[in-house]
């Protein structure tokens, strides 16, 4: 079961050939605190597991939280302005990409983190508001998706790209592989 409402989870999840229900866990909670990336993505992420597995107990239960970071934690934005805000932070420079992970099924549960650095070229203006223009940033950590049409925009990764996508698969499977 997916703790998720992510189109682009539930996308790369049919990729890797899994079956499963999606459920919404409702609105995403506030950071916990002064926590660290690798900490807060797992904290979100296992509250967003829990939220669903307190309503489906015998259910094996994934949560997934992705934040990126460039100085400070940059998630979606709440508006094109703050969208513009966090493309002018990123454009030109390496960010990092962090998503943590939560699995449960009844009483065992764990989590874990991934990160992956990404390469950002540089915007003209006019890419920066053709891009703001598609709407494609509003619901996005860092206001957008490698996926998508910001893809042109990406020079390098180091590390999972489906960890920036939003669910990084081969860390799934090893989380997964704890509970076989």
């Amino acid at each position: 079961m997916l703790a998720s409402a992510s189109p682009r989870r539930v996308a790369l999840l049919r990729q890797a050939g899994a079956e499963f229900t999606v459920v919404d866990p409702g609105p995403d909670r506030a950071w916990p605190g002064q926590a660290a990336p690798r900490h807060g993505v797992r904290a979100l992420a296992l509250d967003k597991a829990q939220r669903v597995a307190a309503t489906r107990p015998d259910a094996v239960v994934l949560g997934a939280d992705t934040v990126v970071v460039r100085g400070e934690r940059l998630g979606k934005p709440a508006n094109v302005a703050e969208a513009r805000a966090m493309l002018q932070r990123l454009h030109g420079r390496r960010h990092e990409v962090w998503t943590g992970l939560a699995l449960i099924h009844g009483r065992d549960q764990r989590t874990t983190a991934e990160c992956t650095v990404v390469r950002m070229a540089r915007l003209s203006e006019r890419d920066l508001e053709d891009y703001l223009a598609t709407g494609e940033s509003l619901d996005k950590a860092g206001a957008y998706g490698i996926q998508g049409l910001a893809g042109q925009f990406v020079k390098g990764i180091e590390g999972d790209y489906t960890n920036v996508v939003g669910l990084p698969l081969a860390r799934l499977r090893a989380l997964l592989d704890e509970f076989a």
